[in-house]
């Protein structure tokens, strides 16, 4: 794991090199052969100084999480992380000197070996990057990072590498202090043994362990850092409103570890880890956003059947807000796109969006004048179908009417090769039924791209009774080079992202509507930790759009429909008050022109206020379970898979990555309590809080959806 050699000068060369993972990871085999590496060229009195590199593409990327997630007690955690630590203060008080020759990307502990090291050089390489990332991950960086960046780099300086895990390219990394020199890859060792024969031996005492050491730009207890320490403190719990608590401990370590010597500091860093590697947040995060999410993106539910496809051409139906998101997307990952509309000037329309996010980009410094125009070069606009000849799949997204969604896919067959794949980017409309418009329906599959495209990562790959494997796999591959992140979901009205979260504003309307504060609601949501309250969410996306799915489903239904407890909400707010959402400047808040949004002072006169108010915890639970049952239901029917869901809700709408997504909601808490708790909620609200049947037996046995 750690290739060792001695040439003649003296200089040790001990080179990362986990053969049996698909990258230089750390793990127990791992740091045990490191450690042995470094004692034993600290040792060999003929070694006068040590390089640390990489056998691999990249440098070491961080701890394997593997071993994190099978942490259980704080003391096997201990165990975990005071070996590696013990290794980098042998290393660093070894009166030998070591240089980090970091010649691919170093993240986490990777970059914390670095920082042990007594010089830091990295390759000039634009596909480097350093970072401490264990916050976004749940965790904090347990080998001395947060003690030793805050003593090199300064406490406010370090702050935002380590409560944000902000990624450097190396030229950003050197100016910022974390690198030492940025060298030509070629010459990367020989740079690193040059130094150590002609500087080294004089660069041996870190400045922590020398004596009167002073913090870069101040210590903790100094009127300047304690008041940036005191305002980054207040923004991230105002943004995590202390769901999260990886910042909070990070903080913690730099306030305690800060003010004693680093090897207290350490210590201090280590509690703090084994606090947060036993949480359930944790779990949940590393479960959800590395290993689902890595799943996903690396398409693990593509049929292995049919041969991967790189896509040069694409059409796309409709210039409206999501066709003209989805040419950018195209245009922007090296795409030709035609864009095709009624009109020249209604598909013209729709490249100007594009060139507006360009114009963005290129104002902001990160692009340039010349790749913009590039870019808007691949984008053909067209009121001709035949333009989509050559076109090697095409997106339709026009208006979400049956009928005109038929004309289209008529119209764009007629000139398609007989094995182009169709999409649909319908959000609501089954598959199976539209696929029955079309000539070729095995090739017809759905692609359902939320908005803002250029924004949203999430893309649902349905698939139609029809739908064969190779539209599947080539819709899918072609979700990957737009560089989104597909999941694979099953045929129904609304698929699973929009039929689970739709419940979310439906049960914030359906508390109005029973008198329940709609302050209290708002505030429920934000500090549930969803990304933005319900009532203000249903007016960004509109009230009138809910109005008309809602008056859609009672025409296509008939005496069938059987009436929702929100629609009286609905009709009320679009038919009485006359108020659609933000777009009109009036919903369930009042948009003034010169002032912020409030909430519209005459709710309380359509949905007056109940004499009883419920507790905060209740409206959470309602506002919350309510996701999760859908979801558990989308499961149960075979819609979704448990991590698909997971993946989907995290992405698609924001669901708290605390909580691991909308099924992991349900193991955090534990089916039996969660059963129990719905099934109240059943009596008191209504069927939609009755759980199928699937959850329940989970319950009776006590098992998980996931591990």
């Amino acid at each position: 794991m750690i290739d060792y050699q001695m040439d003649q000068q003296g200089i040790a060369t001990l080179s990362w090199n986990v053969a049996d993972h698909p990258m230089n990871v750390l793990n127990q085999a791992s740091i045990a052969a490191f450690d042995a590496a470094v004692r034993r060229a600290i040792a060999d009195e003929k070694v006068k100084g040590v390089i640390i590199t990489s056998a691999r593409p990249e440098f070491v990327a961080g701890g394997d999480l593997d071993l994190i997630r099978r942490i259980r007690t704080p003391a096997e955690s201990m165990d975990i992380t005071k070996t590696l630590t013990a290794t980098l203060r042998t290393l660093e008080r070894s009166g030998k000197p070591f240089v980090a020759a970091i010649n691919g990307t170093a993240l986490g502990g990777g970059l914390e070996i670095g920082l042990a090291c007594h010089r830091r050089l990295v390759a000039d390489s634009p596909k480097i990057e350093l970072s401490l990332p264990e916050v976004t991950l749940g965790l904090l960086p347990a080998a001395g990072g947060t003690q030793r960046l805050p003593r090199m780099i300064g406490i406010k300086s370090a702050l935002p590498y380590l409560t944000e895990g902000r990624k450097v390219a190396p030229a950003k990394a050197l100016e910022a202090g974390l690198v030492d020199e940025v060298v030509a890859a070629d010459q990367l060792l020989t740079r690193a043994r040059q130094w150590l024969l002609t500087e080294g031996a004089d660069q041996v005492v870190k400045p922590w362990d020398g004596k009167n050491f002073k913090f870069p730009g101040g210590a903790v207890q100094t009127p300047g850092v304690i008041q940036i320490y005191a305002v980054i403190a207040g923004q991230i719990l105002a943004k995590t409103q202390g769901l999260y608590p990886a910042p909070e401990a990070i903080l913690a370590c730099i306030y305690d570890g800060c003010q004693v010597d680093i090897d207290t500091g350490l210590k201090i860093e280590q509690r703090q880890f084994a606090r947060l590697a036993t949480s359930t947040t944790t779990k949940n995060m590393i479960r959800t956003l590395f290993y689902s999410m890595g799943d996903a993106n690396r398409l693990a539910d593509r049929p292995k059947n049919v041969p991967t496809r790189q896509f040069r051409k694409v059409g796309v139906l409709g210039a409206g807000m999501m066709g003209a998101g989805l040419a950018y997307v195209g245009a922007n990952s090296g795409l030709d796109v035609v864009l095709v509309d009624v009109s020249l000037e209604a598909a013209q329309k729709g490249k100007t969006y594009a060139e507006k996010l360009l114009d963005a980009q290129v104002a902001k410094g990160r692009l340039t004048a010349e790749k913009r125009a590039q870019t808007l070069l691949r984008i053909q606009v067209t009121d001709d179908y035949a333009q989509l000849t050559g076109c090697e799949l095409v997106i339709e997204a026009v208006f979400e009417n049956r009928e005109i969604k038929a004309e289209a896919t008529r119209q764009a067959e007629a000139v398609l090769a007989a094995d182009t794949i169709f999409a649909s980017n319908t959000s609501t409309l089954p598959i199976t039924g539209l696929a029955e418009m079309s000539a070729r329906p095995e090739n017809f599959v759905g692609m359902h791209f939320f908005s803002p495209v250029d924004k949203m990562p999430l893309v649902e790959v349905v698939r139609g009774k029809r739908t064969s494997d190779t539209a599947v796999a080539q819709a899918m591959d072609l979700v990957k080079q737009l560089r989104k992140t597909p999941i694979l979901v099953g045929d129904c009205h609304a698929f699973y992202a929009n039929r689970a979260f739709g419940l979310f504003p439906y049960e914030a309307m359906i508390l109005l509507k029973e008198g329940v504060n709609p302050n209290l609601i708002e505030n429920a949501a934000r500090l549930a930790g969803m990304p933005m309250p319900a009532l203000a969410l249903t007016d960004e996306f509109s009230i009138e759009l809910l109005y008309k799915v809602m008056k859609q489903a009672q025409a296509d239904q008939g005496k069938r429909y059987r009436e929702q407890p929100q629609d009286i909400v609905l009709s009320a707010m679009v038919e009485t008050c006359g108020r659609i959402g933000r777009k009109d400047g009036k919903g369930f808040y009042d948009y003034p022109a010169d002032g912020k949004k409030r909430l519209w002072p005459g709710l309380a006169e359509y949905f007056p206020l109940a004499a009883q108010q419920p507790g905060l915890e209740e409206v959470q639970m309602r506002l919350m379970f309510v996701q999760s049952v859908e979801a558990a239901r989308c499961v149960a029917e075979g819609i979704v898979s448990a991590k698909n869901a997971d993946v989907g809700s995290l992405l698609g709408w924001g669901f708290p990555a605390a909580l691991g997504g909308a099924i992991s909601q349900i193991d955090s808490i534990g089916a039996t309590r969660f059963v129990a708790e719905c099934d109240r909620l059943t009596l008191v609200c209504g069927e939609r809080f009755h759980v199928p049947q699937q959850l329940r037996d989970m319950a009776a046995k006590g098992t998980r959806y996931l591990e």
